[in-house]
C-alpha cells in the first residue's frame, strides 16, 4: 500500500512539473517587424493623406481669422480660460455644447458608415496612429535603408556607423514627437504668442507637462510600440467585426485564383503541373507594417491599409499575371468565385479559373459600386445627413443673445414705506457677438410695477438700457417695485423683455414676484 502510494505521488509530481513546462507563458515577447517601401496607387494615396493630415494638425493654429477687436483672431481656438471655442466665423459657448455632442455623434456614425463599406480604412489611412507609424518610418529609412538593410543593422555589431544612425533615428522621433505636443498647445492660446513664452520660458507649467506627456506618448506609441498598438490596445479591431457584413470591402487574398502556390510557375507548368497564380514571394508580407500574411484570411491585426495589394500587384506584373491576386472584396463575391473555381469534391481547380492562355475566364464576378448602397449603408448615411442638417439649421438660426434671471433668496420681498413691494433679482444677458451691444430691459405683465438699479440714475422707471461687452455675460442687479393695488394674489407671475436697441433680436425671460400673504387682503 506504501509502494503504491508513493508511485501515485510520483506520477502527480510528475505531470504537475510536466505542466509547468508546458504552460504557456501569458505575454507573447514583440516581434520587430521591418516593413519594406511599397510602391503603387494605394501607397501614394497613403502619401497624399498623409501630408495632409499632417498639414492640417500643424498648422492649423496658425491660420488667422478677423473677428473685429474685441476676439481673438485665431482660425480654430479652445480657449478654456473664457470658456469658448471658434471655428472661422463658427463660435461655440458653454450652453452650446450639445454642437460638439452632435459633432461626436456624427463621427461615430461616420465610422460605422465606413466600416460597413470598406472596413477599416480609417485605420488603414487617416487614423493618427498610422499616420504618425508613416512618418517615423519615413524617418527610419531614411537613416537605415529598406527593410534589408535594417533587418542587417539590427543584427549587427554595435559600432560607430550603426550607434550614428540610432542616435540620429530616435534623435529625429523625438523633435517630432516635441514639435506635436507643442502643436497640440497651440489650439488652446493664441499660437505666436504662446510660442514667444514657450522659448522665453514664461509659459504656464501646464504647457510644458502637456508638451512633456504628448511627447512620450507619441515617441512611445509611434516609434516604440507602432503595430503593438493597434493590436493589443485599440478597441476597434474587436468592434469592427459588428460593423461588417457580407458585402463589405475588405482586403482579401483570391485563393481561388491564386493556389496551388508555386514558386516555379514555369517549370510546373511546363511539366502540366496545376498552379495558381501566387508564386510564394512574400512581397505581401515584407510591406505589411502589421507583419502579417493576409493569405490566412481575415486576421484581427489587419488595417486594410492595402500596402500588400501594391506589392502584389507589382509582382503580377512582372510574372506576366492579371492584377489583383489580392484585392478589395466583398466575402458574397469571393464565395461565388470560390464556389465557381472549385470542383465536386470542394478542390480548387486552375482550368476553371484559367484559359490555355492564362487569361482569367469570364463568369467571375468582380466588386461593383452598386453593392456599396444598400439598406444597412443608406441607414447610417441618412441619419449622419440628418444630425448634420439639424446642426446647419440650428447654427444658422441660432440666437446670439441669451438672458437668465434669479429671484433673491433672502429676503423674497421688502415692504417699502409707502405700502408697496419690492423684490430683487440678478439678471444675466449673454451678449454672444464680438461687438459691444446696447439692450432695452423692461418689463411686462406685472401693472404698475417699475424697475430701479442700485447706484443708477434712471430717467425712465419702466425700462432700462444696458451696454454688454462684446462676447460677454453682463450680470447687473435688478429691483422691481409694484404698488399693492396691482398684486391680487402673493406670487405674480411677469415677464422681463430684453431687445437689442438697434433694433435686432429679442428675447423674454419668465420671473415671479413675490408679495407678503396678506397683500390680497
Amino acid at each position: 500500500m506504501l509502494i503504491q502510494n508513493e508511485v501515485e505521488n510520483f506520477n502527480v509530481e510528475a505531470v504537475n512539473s510536466g505542466l509547468k513546462k508546458k504552460r504557456p507563458s501569458l505575454y507573447a515577447a514583440r516581434k520587430k517587424i521591418f516593413p519594406k517601401r511599397a510602391y503603387g496607387s494605394f501607397r501614394r494615396l497613403k502619401w497624399i493623406i498623409m501630408a495632409v493630415t499632417l498639414s492640417i494638425y500643424y498648422l492649423t493654429p496658425w491660420l488667422r481669422w478677423d473677428r473685429g477687436s474685441f476676439a481673438p483672431d485665431q482660425a480654430v481656438l479652445v480657449d478654456l480660460a473664457n470658456r469658448r471655442f471658434y471655428f472661422f466665423f463658427i463660435e461655440i459657448w458653454p450652453q452650446e455644447f450639445y454642437y460638439v455632442a452632435g459633432l461626436l455623434i456624427m463621427a461615430g456614425l461616420g465610422l460605422f458608415l465606413i466600416t460597413s463599406v470598406a472596413g477599416r480604412v480609417w485605420c488603414g489611412y487617416t487614423c493618427p496612429q498610422t499616420v504618425w507609424v508613416d512618418l517615423f518610418l519615413v524617418v527610419e529609412r531614411f537613416f537605415e535603408g529598406d527593410r534589408n538593410q535594417r533587418m542587417a543593422l539590427d543584427k549587427a555589431p554595435w559600432t560607430l556607423s550603426k550607434i550614428w544612425k540610432r542616435v540620429a533615428k530616435h534623435s529625429t522621433w523625438l523633435v517630432i514627437a516635441i514639435l506635436t505636443g507643442g502643436a497640440w498647445i497651440f489650439y488652446f492660446a493664441d499660437a505666436p504668442t504662446l510660442l514667444g513664452q514657450l522659448v522665453h520660458f514664461d509659459a504656464p507649467s501646464v504647457a510644458y507637462s502637456t508638451i512633456g506627456i504628448l511627447t512620450a506618448t507619441t515617441y512611445i506609441f509611434g516609434g516604440l510600440m507602432r503595430e503593438q498598438v493597434c493590436t493589443y490596445m485599440c478597441p476597434w479591431p474587436r468592434i469592427q467585426a459588428a460593423m461588417l457584413d457580407e458585402n463589405s470591402l475588405v482586403v482579401t487574398y483570391n485563393d481561388w485564383r491564386g493556389e496551388p502556390r508555386s514558386r516555379h510557375q514555369k517549370k510546373a507548368i511546363a511539366q502540366g503541373l496545376p498552379v495558381g497564380d501566387c508564386v510564394d514571394c512574400k512581397a505581401c508580407v515584407a510591406v505589411c507594417p502589421m507583419g502579417i500574411d493576409i493569405r490566412q484570411g481575415q486576421q484581427l491585426e489587419c488595417i486594410t491599409c492595402a500596402l500588400c495589394i501594391d506589392a502584389c500587384n507589382g509582382v503580377m506584373e512582372r510574372v506576366g499575371r492579371d492584377r489583383g491576386l489580392i484585392s478589395y472584396a466583398t466575402l458574397s463575391d469571393y464565395n461565388a468565385n470560390m464556389a465557381r473555381a472549385k470542383d465536386a469534391e470542394g478542390h480548387i481547380v486552375p482550368s476553371k479559373v484559367r484559359d490555355a492562355t492564362g487569361k482569367l475566364r469570364d463568369g467571375f464576378v468582380h466588386f461593383r459600386w452598386r453593392e456599396m448602397v444598400r439598406l444597412r449603408t443608406l441607414i447610417y448615411l441618412g441619419i449622419w445627413l440628418l444630425i448634420g442638417l439639424l446642426m446647419v439649421a440650428s447654427l444658422a438660426t441660432r440666437d446670439r443673445l441669451g438672458a437668465a434671471v434669479a429671484h433673491d433668496r433672502n429676503p423674497l420681498y421688502v415692504r417699502l414705506s409707502d405700502g408697496s413691494i419690492r423684490n430683487g433679482y440678478t439678471l444675466k444677458i449673454s451678449n454672444m457677438v464680438t461687438v459691444p451691444r446696447d439692450f432695452s430691459v423692461s418689463i411686462s405683465g406685472l401693472t404698475g410695477a417699475t424697475l430701479e438699479l442700485p447706484g443708477v440714475v434712471m430717467r425712465d422707471d419702466r425700462s432700462v438700457v444696458l451696454r454688454a461687452e462684446p462676447d460677454r455675460v453682463l450680470t447687473q442687479r435688478v429691483l422691481v417695485i409694484a404698488p399693492t393695488e396691482a398684486l391680487a394674489e402673493p406670487r405674480h407671475e411677469f415677464t422681463f423683455v430684453i431687445s437689442d436697441v438697434n433694433g435686432g433680436e429679442r428675447t423674454t425671460i419668465d420671473a415671479v414676484f413675490e408679495a407678503p400673504e396678506d397683500v390680497a387682503r
